[in-house]
């Protein structure tokens, strides 16, 4: 417990200390985020610099290496993880800024692109002993075996998360505030399983153990990074953040075995992802829309409900979910 706090204070206080430089640089590099013109709320975001994502990418690195000990394989798959989607993010904000338009790669290439690393990691996965094809049902010590189906399902995982992660990056401090209340909740959860189940193996325990310094690292990276980016945000984290953050989500619950904890503790990307999904489907029906915009976020907005208070209530319903899934835990296995 001891070293998750020092990674999460270790994370803030690196990104606090470069976070003023990377906007600066951004600045100075004229990276400014294109906004789309069929959302006119948010004229006036016009040149607010962008690829803020490095902010909490450097924090967490730099947090986790200095507190990390031990067997460490898992914990750097998902580090790679991160640094991987975050990559595609980054061609795709840069492509953007170069060309001074909202279409970065095309959507093929982004496709293509994360499959690739989903690919890897799931056979990773599932040939790694420490993980397999098992799956941990939420906030309990029980397991289900998917058998070849991980491989497919692992997959899924990877894109549904990075794209709703993405979709929810539409508002100051929407889907960086989404996100830390979803590593606490993670991060509560899992030190409570880790505690709790029989887990002997001294290795097994390390993995664990640096996977939960790697979420207390983004906790930590994040709630700087919020300094930053809350309204009115200074920086935008663009594709650069906001895939990394999907993929490092995919990666940590997949590592723990721990991916059905995603639509439960991320229930607010969730909501992101079937409004739009709902929106296209039902437009090419009708020619009629649902939502006045999609993703729901927007359709708030157009509601007339500030963007702060639209990012208050996001934030509040996934930390409350995490604490029940934190309480639930600790019901169900003490």
């Amino acid at each position: 417990m001891n070293k998750i706090f020092l990674s999460i204070l270790i994370g803030f206080v690196v990104s606090v200390l470069t976070s003023p430089l990377i906007i600066r640089f951004m600045k100075k590099l004229k990276a400014n985020q294109t906004i789309y013109e069929y959302v006119d709320m948010h004229a006036k975001k016009v040149g607010t610099p962008t690829m803020g994502g490095a902010i909490f990418l450097i924090g967490t690195l730099v947090a986790y290496f200095c507190v990390q000990g031990g067997s460490n394989q898992m914990a750097l798959v998902c580090l790679v993880c991160f640094f991987a989607f975050a990559l595609i993010g980054f061609l795709d904000d840069f492509l953007k800024i170069k060309l001074k338009r909202n279409l970065g790669l095309k959507p093929y290439q982004k496709i293509i692109g994360q499959v690739a690393i989903s690919v890897i990691i799931a056979f990773f996965a599932y040939y790694n002993s420490n993980i397999g094809s098992q799956i941990y049902l939420p906030f309990s010590s029980n397991l289900i075996d998917l058998g070849w189906f991980y491989i497919p399902f692992c997959i899924f995982i990877f894109l549904a998360t990075t794209n709703a992660v993405n979709l929810t990056d539409g508002l100051d401090g929407l889907a960086g505030g989404v996100s830390f209340s979803f590593f606490v909740g993670f991060v509560g959860i899992e030190f409570v399983l880790l505690k709790s189940l029989p887990i002997f193996d001294g290795a097994l325990v390390a993995e664990y153990n640096n996977i939960l310094i790697l979420g207390g690292a983004v906790i930590g990276s994040l709630l700087a990074y919020l300094l930053a980016n809350c309204h009115p945000a200074s920086i935008f984290m663009g594709d650069t953040g906001s895939l990394a953050l999907g993929g490092l989500i995919s990666a940590i619950c997949i590592t723990t075995k721990q991916v059905l904890l995603i639509p439960i503790l991320g229930v607010m990307f969730v909501v992101s992802v079937l409004s739009v999904i709902i929106q296209v489907l039902h437009y090419k029906r009708t020619k009629k829309r649902v939502f006045l915009m999609a993703p729901f976020h927007h359709h708030l907005e157009k509601k007339g409900i500030h963007e702060t208070k639209i990012v208050v209530i996001y934030i509040i319903i996934t930390l409350m979910i995490s604490i029940a899934g934190i309480f639930t835990t600790i019901m169900l296995n003490y």
